[in-house]
């Protein structure tokens, strides 16, 4: 662990670049990144600066695409060259600061809505073999009046029409997906499931849970985050790259153990990061005053932190906070903090913590906009409970007492600590913050001028060079 929070940097020195395998080769551009499709959305539009965004495995192909759809269209084509947060959200931050008026978005995509620009998603048409496929999935479904759901990664969404045809007349109870980008119009029918920029609708009267799913794509978030929303779902896939399918023997139930452990750890913390993982998903900023006012309510102390993409040397310069609260999309809220000198939650985790009125349902949300005031998920926090009422608990980690929701209801200011020191002579008080509290107890708190105490010295000469090969090195024989 001690190298995640501090390397030399020979490791990145040494790292050999390559062109991934996934970029499209040059003599199909046209087909793959959708030249027509994109010129067309920005003739359209009337957009005369237009930002493209690609992920890193693409940007070998920007400089092509971008002077191509200049020459078809004639507006002004800019490559954001890195993305703040994950690659999967719509970079809205960076594509103002060169003014632009729409994002073409390129490779895989969390389809979360934004607010600020109109956004075309370009994915990629990564090739798939329709055949195996389907021949992967009869195996895994031999029974035809299956009732099974069809999930896709977004870079085979193409492919998905021709798929449903060859499956459609064997297994009339097969339901395809189908991607939405952005809030779809008009209010959702009773049956219909409607998250992940995914929408399907359930015909079965049992609802979802008697169905299973069927995901085309490789491991990663996306069906990691799958299958902790729908998991009493049994799971399989089919991984184009290898050309397997397989039942998904992912340990559901563990790995809902594993965050519900840290449900218990952010019930015991008393200082909590607010790590802002996002800048572009519509209503992050309500979640962020959200997530203030029910820590203030749960009487704990709370701290807005924008670092970038989190990494554990990042968030070890923050040891007095007990445990962070991730606000990003859907796919990157499931963070593997194990690496981590603190422990990093979801917001759904957080609620969970903080909010007595919020029961484990064996539901779990990652998309933090189900928690948001007049979402189909939002509980009110409770009223305060009296001093002299609330019952403590026993935290399940340490074996102590602990006492929850003695603070009155939700307000923009932190509850007030009754932490006081002396400040100076005249014994004026000054309250105590909780950095200010954990540097207290810290041997070595830094540089200090130590006035009075540091002797006096003559300044003198020092080493000249550079730090691998200074110039009086070397000089003395042996």
């Amino acid at each position: 662990m001690a190298a995640a929070f501090s390397s030399d940097g020979e490791a990145a020195l040494r790292r050999e670049l390559r062109t991934a395998t996934a970029a499209a080769p040059r003599s199909d551009l046209d087909g793959f990144y959708e030249m027509g499709r994109a010129a067309a959305f920005v003739r359209d539009g009337g957009f005369r600066k237009v930002a493209l965004q690609f992920p890193d495995e693409l940007l070998a192909d920007a400089v092509q695409v971008a002077g191509g759809l200049e020459a078809a269209t004639g507006a002004e084509m800019f490559v954001l060259g890195d993305t703040t947060y994950g690659s999967c959200c719509v970079d809205e931050v960076a594509a103002e600061h060169v003014g632009a008026e729409a994002v073409l978005h390129y490779g895989p995509a969390c389809l979360s809505p934004c607010r600020k620009l109109p956004v075309l998603h370009i994915f990629g048409q990564q090739p798939l073999d329709v055949g195996r496929c389907a021949e992967a999935f009869r195996e895994l479904y031999p029974e035809q009046q299956s009732r099974v759901v069809v999930l896709s990664d977004v870079v085979y969404a193409h492919a998905m029409g021709e798929l449903e045809q060859q499956l459609r007349p064997e297994y009339p109870n097969i339901i395809f997906s189908r991607l939405v980008c952005g809030d779809p119009p008009g209010p959702a029918v009773p049956g219909e499931e409607r998250k992940f920029g995914r929408q399907f609708l359930v015909e079965a009267a049992g609802g979802l849970q008697d169905y299973a799913m069927f995901y085309v794509g490789a491991e990663g978030l996306a069906l990691t985050s799958f299958m902790l929303t729908w998991n009493h779902c049994p799971f399989s896939s089919f991984n184009p790259a290898t050309g397997c399918g397989r039942r998904e023997t992912l340990n559901v139930n563990r790995a809902l153990m594993r965050r519900l452990y840290l449900v218990e750890r952010a019930r015991d913390a008393s200082v909590v990061g607010i790590l802002v993982g996002t800048l572009g998903v519509a209503g992050y900023l309500t979640l962020l005053q959200h997530l203030r006012e029910l820590l203030a309510w749960a009487g704990k102390r709370s701290y807005t932190l924008a670092v970038g993409k989190p990494n554990p040397a990042k968030l070890a310069n923050f040891p007095e906070v007990d445990i962070f609260v991730l606000v990003a999309c859907a796919q990157n809220s499931l963070l593997d903090s194990s690496d981590f000198y603190r422990p990093v939650v979801t917001p759904y985790e957080l609620e969970l913590a903080c909010n007595p009125a919020r029961e484990w349902t064996g539901n779990y949300l990652t998309d933090f906009r189900d928690l948001l005031p007049g979402a189909c998920a939002h509980v009110e926090l409770p009223l305060a409970v009296p001093a002299e009422e609330a019952v403590p608990d026993v935290s399940l980690i340490s074996g102590k007492m602990r006492a929850a929701h003695l603070c009155g209801p939700p307000s923009s200011q932190p509850p007030p600590s009754t932490a006081l020191a002396c400040r100076d002579q005249t014994r004026a008080l000054a309250e105590i913050s909780p950095a200010a509290s954990f540097l207290e107890s810290r041997s070595w708190r830094g540089l200090e001028q130590q006035l009075g105490q540091t002797p006096v010295s003559r300044a003198v000469q020092g080493r000249r060079g550079i730090a691998i090969a200074y110039e009086d090195e070397g000089c003395e024989q042996p």
